[in-house]
């Protein structure tokens, strides 16, 4: 009767890279070699939904690892350099940012530890600010990254109030911590080689990492690393409270940055054809005349020279000259109601979480180690009070056009109707000598001497003010607001005291409102770095210990899953890796344990479990045969704090047949001599000191039939495990806390219905040879299994 039962089985058309269990559903996500990614439930393996890949993310992903929660999932692209923020629910890109290397491995982990005090007065916020409104659907589509009111869930990020740390490790050693996955807190260095595999402890004292480095004599090897981030540990409850303002101040930032794209997505460049036309009705037009004078003759006397005629009636015409003035009144309501309700919104919820930052920076016995700096804080508020000044400007300038284009095409619309002999309405006839000088006024304005001369871009125009604002450039404004007369500004100009203080936040009038918001967007960075800056200075290398050097012929080999395993005991409070050493034996495991605490001593650190007996069966003559078997291990990672899962794959003579099983590590391994080992001399130089003890698989174990298993990935919490081919593309899920019922009836209907699935796979994604030799023995299984069925009922009838 073999352990563990079968749920499910799969033929994948793509290879799969990055396979990962989610910690509290039956879910397993799967990336696979065209950047897709899958998302699987246990029964029948039922796919949930999948992401393409798409240009503004990347198509190469490299790493893959679940939220502690399991409502997030996050992976990184090679290709782009960029890790992204998925939520699980609806297949939606929450958050992304990008990363100086691009990213090898990852880990994220949930704190165990918290500080009452400091958790229970968190997210006051909600009783001082309003709920930011969400973003308009019509705009939203258009973004390339974002769907339908995502403004809500980027603002719900966090997830638990309990601390939860990203991991990201790459090229070069580089590493890097991001509270909730959104703000970097560590900035690491002095880890050698390519990080491959990484743990930080629930308790923040340590954080595991696995390098790839090159020896002396150039050759690779594997290297475990322990660093010591005892302060992440000594200052929980104010790295949590900072580590949330400051994700506040970072989704936040998104969400302006979203409101100011849906802005420019509001405002239409119709008004730039006008500008064109009068532009080539300058160039073209033989009279010396300026064009305000132009239009001023057909203000005063109703008549006007043949090219402006021309310019109005073939270029312009009637009908466009509507809809022009409905297209500028429909787009300049839009951006104001985004600037209301979002920039301003967003502006004072910024300012609000940056003073209570500050406010945190002057408590300096708390926040001092942690790198807060009151000045570099006071340098982002001003930022933000600039850019709410420029928005104020903004909503005056585009208050200010829509008058006056309302009235200028309101006559210039009854004057054009005039030249056409056609009826004008009554309500547009009457225009008072007020409405005349209104009129004059914006002719002057726009159309003065000053406005036909060339600009910098070469353009004699530039009526419409309020697009200026919205261009993601570094220049000058075109043309900026008239501050003339303005009694604010000459009274700031004129005192001494106020010309230079602190307190009044500069307004930039020469510059957009894009330049403005970058500008913000930089100071506030330099100010969420310092404390990344500060912490990772104070993270040093507890051990650098070399495991074994890589053999060649594997070292070009891409293994995408590939041992040390590491794992964290919560309990125990301990590091752990497993791990092989392909040059020394196959047929070893290696375990290795170290403290979270690097000061705290572990007796019997090390020690190997051999492979090579097979002694699990009751049968005397079969247990006989197979005890000089060797089986060497193929993968191997944790299910939980006892037990570890291996596939293990046997000697040629029996057709190097797979097997899953369980190793329980805490009944199983003992040592009470105590091994001194040099740290400076690699494993594999001194693993005749290490001591080793054979294992007794019991009933844990269960071969696979028909599938050379390479790869496996468990969950210890859901007991479920999943086994990859060596093609990458075969898989099989099992659960792992029960046994195979002796009436097979059932699960035999489900592996013809999976091998059903299977055959028309190949069919029509093209060859597989293992496959098919697998159908073909499960149809022979699946005889037998009948044939026993039914002799079965014969003995019950007999009886």
């Amino acid at each position: 009767m073999p352990a563990f039962r079968q749920v499910g089985e799969k033929q994948l058309p793509n290879p799969v890279v990055c396979m990962a269990w989610s910690p509290k559903r039956d879910l397993i996500a799967l990336a696979n070699t065209n950047g897709e990614l899958l998302l699987h439930r246990l029964a029948s393996f039922q796919r949930v939904w999948s992401l393409p890949p798409s240009e503004c993310t990347g198509k190469e992903i490299t790493a893959l690892f679940w939220r502690p929660d399991g409502k997030i999932l996050a992976f990184s692209l090679g290709d782009t350099k960029q890790v992204v923020l998925c939520g699980v629910e609806k297949a939606e890109i929450l958050h992304m940012f990008l990363m100086q290397s691009p990213v090898t491995c990852m880990n994220w982990m949930e704190v165990t530890e918290e500080s009452s005090s400091f958790y229970s007065s968190e997210d006051e916020s909600k009783l001082f600010l309003p709920k930011l409104p969400t973003l308009p659907k019509s705009y939203s589509t258009t973004s390339k990254i974002f769907s339908e009111e995502k403004s809500d869930e980027i603002l719900n990020l966090f997830g638990e109030v309990r601390l939860n740390i990203l991991v990201l490790g790459g090229d070069s050693g580089f590493v890097e911590l991001y509270a909730y996955g959104m703000y970097k807190i560590a900035t690491l260095g002095g880890v050698s080689g390519i990080c491959r595999s990484l743990s930080l402890s629930s308790d923040l004292k340590s954080l595991s990492v696995i390098t790839k480095v090159r020896s002396a004599d150039n050759k690779a090897e594997i290297c475990y690393v322990q660093l010591d981030t005892g302060l992440l540990s000594d200052c929980l409850p104010e790295l949590t409270r900072m580590a949330r303002k400051f994700t506040h101040i970072s989704t936040l930032m998104q969400y302006l940055h979203l409101s100011l794209t849906c802005m420019c997505e509001a405002w239409e460049d119709i008004l730039m054809q006008m500008d064109l036309r009068l532009t080539k009705f300058v160039q073209e037009k033989n009279t010396s005349t300026q064009v305000q004078d132009e239009f001023l003759e057909l203000l005063l006397w109703g008549q006007s020279s043949p090219e402006l005629q021309a310019l109005l009636m073939n270029q312009l015409t009637v009908k466009g000259l509507k809809k022009l003035g409905q297209s500028i009144e429909s787009s300049y309501s839009s951006i104001q109601k985004l600037v209301i309700s979002h920039l301003q919104s967003g502006s004072e919820a910024l300012l609000y979480h940056l003073s209570e930052v500050r406010g945190m920076s002057l408590w300096k016995q708390k926040f001092e180690p942690l790198g807060l700096d009151s000045d570099a804080i006071d340098g982002a508020i001003t930022a933000v009070g600039s850019f709410s000044l420029k928005a104020n400007e903004l909503l005056q300038v585009i208050d200010k056009s829509m008058k006056n284009f309302k009235a200028f095409f309101r006559w210039l619309y009854v004057a054009m109707l005039r030249m056409c002999d056609e009826h004008v309405p009554p309500e547009l006839n009457k225009m008072t000598q007020k409405d005349i000088a209104f009129v004059a006024d914006f002719l002057s304005e726009h159309f003065s001497e000053n406005e036909v001369l060339f600009n910098r871009k070469g353009k004699y125009f530039n009526v419409e003010r309020v697009g200026q604002y919205l261009k993601d450039e570094d220049e000058d404004l075109v043309s900026p607001p008239n501050t003339k007369g303005n009694q604010w500004l000459k009274f700031l100009q004129e005192s001494t005291h106020l010309k230079d203080s602190p307190l009044v936040f500069p307004s930039y009038p020469q510059k957009s409102l894009h330049f403005v918001k970058k500008m913000m967007e930089n100071v506030i960075e330099h100010c969420l770095q310092k404390p990344s800056e500060v912490i990772g200075k104070s993270v040093k290398q507890a051990v650098f210990l070399p495991l074994y050097a890589v053999p060649e012929k594997m070292e070009n080999t891409p293994r995408l899953f590939e041992l040390p395993s590491l794992w964290n005991d919560k309990k125990a409070k301990m590091h752990c890796v497993v791990f092989c050493m392909p040059e020394i034996s196959l047929c070893k495991l290696y375990l290795l344990k170290k403290g979270t605490d690097p000061n705290r001593h572990i007796p019997n650190s090390l020690m190997s479990v051999d492979l090579s007996h097979y002694l699990d069966n009751t049968n005397e003559d079969r247990a006989a045969a197979q005890s000089l078997c060797f089986y060497r291990c193929l993968d191997a990672c944790f299910y939980d704090d006892e037990t570890l899962t291996v596939v293990l794959q046997g000697p040629e003579e029996q057709n190097n047949r797979c097997v899953l099983a369980q190793l329980p590590l805490s009944s199983g391994l003992s040592c009470e001599a105590e091994v001194s080992l040099d740290p400076n001399v690699r494993l594999d130089q001194q693993c005749s000191a290490i001591p080793c003890q054979g294992m007794m698989l019991g009933n844990q174990w269960r071969e696979l039939e028909n599938m050379k298993a390479q790869f496996v990935a468990v969950n210890g919490i859901r007991k479920v495990a999943c086994v990859l081919s060596a093609n990458l593309r075969h898989i099989r899920v099992f659960e792992m806390d029960v046994e195979d019922e002796d009436d097979e009836g059932v699960d035999s209907q489900n592996v013809s219905a999976d091998q059903d699935g299977l055959e028309t796979t190949v069919i029509s994604q093209g060859p597989a040879e293992e496959s098919l030799e697998s159908e073909g023995e499960a149809k022979e299984q699946e005889r037998d299994v009948f044939q026993k069925t039914v002799e079965h009922l014969k003995s019950e009838e007999a009886l």
